[in-house]
C-alpha cells in the first residue's frame, strides 16, 4: 500500500502544510495510507486529520518512518548531514546551483533516497501543477511596502509575523501607509503575467500603489532596464533560470535612481542565475530588509518563505492544486512523479 507521511515543518516561522484534512480523506478513500505528524505550529489543527481517519505520529519522527513511506513536507530538512534513505516530496532548492542544495543531494546519494521536488512537479507542457506563487507575491509586495514605509521614517524595516487572514494584513499595512501622510510609491513588477506577479500586483493595487507590469515581452532585449530604476519599488517575480537577464546590476547601487526598495520574491541569492545580484543572502522575518546602499538608499527584501505569513489561505490554495497529483502517488514511474524523478536523476551526484 502506498504510504504518505506528512511531516511537521521544522523551520522557524513555517506553519503551512501541503495537505488539508479534506485532501487526506480523499487519499484515504483512494487506498493511500496517510500518516500525519503532530505539530506545535501547523496552521490547520490536527483534529481535522484525526477525524479524516489519518494515522497520527509524534512530531519530527519521520526519520524512523517505514522505509517505503513517502515523506511529504514543504520546506527544507534540518541541515544535519544525515543520509536520506526515504523518498521525499518537498521544496529542495537543489537544482539551480544553490550551494546548500549540493549538500542535500549528497545526503540523498548517501542514503539512496529520492527527491521529488515540488518546484519541478510539472504537467506534459512543463507547467507547474501547484505553486504558492500567488501568496508569495502578495506577501512579498506587502513586506516590500513595509520596507519602503520604514525608509520614510528613516528606519530599517522591523520584524514581520503571521497574519490570521489576508484582511488582517491589508488593515495593518493600510494603517502603516496612511500614517506616513505621503503619496503612495510607484512599483514595477516583472513577471506580472505569472501567479507570483499577479499576487504582487494585486497587493499593490489594493494599497493604492501605481503598478507598471512587465513580463517576458518587455524583458526580451536582455537589458539594461533603466525603467526599473525610475520606480520606487521593484518586485522581481521571475523564476531564475539560464538566460534570465540581470534586472538590477551591481553598478546600480551607486547610480542616480528613484528605486529604493527591491522585493526579490523569487529569492535565489546564491543561484548562478540570480537576476538581482546586488545582495548575497536571504533576509528573515526578524530582519526583513537588507541595506545594500546608503547613497542613494536601497534596501532588499528577500524572505524565502513569504506565503507563511498567510498560512491558512496559502495552505488551502496550494493543497487544492496539488491534490490531483497526490492521488496518483500509486504510480511514481509516470506522470508528474516520473518527470520529477527524472529531474532528480539528472542532478543527482554520480
Amino acid at each position: 500500500m502506498t504510504h504518505l507521511w506528512v511531516r511537521a515543518e521544522q523551520r522557524p516561522n513555517e506553519e503551512r502544510v501541503g495537505l488539508t484534512p479534506q485532501g487526506a480523506k480523499a487519499l484515504l478513500a483512494a487506498g493511500i495510507k496517510v500518516t500525519v505528524e503532530e505539530s506545535s505550529v501547523r496552521a490547520i489543527p490536527l483534529q481535522g486529520y484525526v477525524d479524516a481517519g489519518c494515522d497520527i505520529a509524534a512530531e519530527n519522527t519521520w526519520p524512523d518512518a517505514p522505509t517505503d513511506a513517502i515523506i511529504f513536507g514543504l520546506k527544507e530538512l534540518p541541515e544535519d548531514g544525515s543520509p536520506l534513505p526515504h523518498r521525499h516530496i518537498m521544496f529542495g532548492h537543489a537544482f539551480k546551483g544553490q550551494h546548500s542544495g549540493k549538500a542535500l543531494l549528497e545526503r540523498f546519494k548517501a542514503g539512496g533516497g529520492t527527491l521529488y521536488d515540488l518546484e519541478y512537479l510539472v504537467d506534459e507542457t512543463g507547467r507547474r501543477v501547484a505553486a504558492f506563487g500567488y501568496w508569495a507575491g502578495y506577501a512579498g509586495a506587502a513586506v516590500t511596502l513595509k520596507t519602503w514605509a520604514a525608509q520614510q521614517r528613516s528606519e530599517l524595516c522591523g520584524p514581520v509575523g503571521v497574519y490570521e487572514s489576508k484582511d488582517a494584513l491589508l488593515t495593518d499595512l493600510g494603517a502603516e501607509l496612511d500614517a506616513l501622510n505621503v503619496d503612495r510609491p510607484t512599483a514595477m513588477v516583472i513577471g506580472a503575467l505569472g501567479r507570483v506577479g499577479t499576487g504582487a500586483a494585486d497587493l499593490c493595487e489594493a494599497m493604492g500603489v501605481k503598478v507598471t507590469k512587465w513580463d517576458m515581452a518587455e524583458t526580451a532585449s536582455g537589458g539594461p532596464f533603466p525603467q526599473i530604476l525610475a520606480h520606487d519599488l521593484f518586485l522581481n517575480c521571475i523564476f531564475a533560470r539560464p538566460g534570465t537577464p540581470v534586472f538590477v546590476p551591481r553598478e546600480a547601487l551607486e547610480q542616480d535612481r528613484q528605486l529604493s526598495a527591491i522585493g526579490d520574491v523569487a529569492c535565489d541569492p546564491d543561484s548562478d542565475y540570480n537576476p538581482v545580484p546586488v545582495y548575497d543572502r536571504a533576509t528573515t522575518w526578524d530582519a526583513p530588509a537588507l541595506r545594500v546602499a546608503d547613497s542613494p538608499l536601497l534596501d532588499v527584501m528577500a524572505i524565502d518563505n513569504l506565503p507563511s505569513m498567510l498560512p491558512v489561505e496559502s495552505s488551502q490554495d496550494y493543497a487544492e492544486q496539488l491534490l490531483e497529483s497526490l492521488m496518483t502517488l500509486t504510480d511514481l514511474t509516470s506522470g508528474v512523479w516520473g518527470r520529477a524523478e527524472a529531474t532528480f536523476n539528472e542532478y543527482r551526484p554520480d
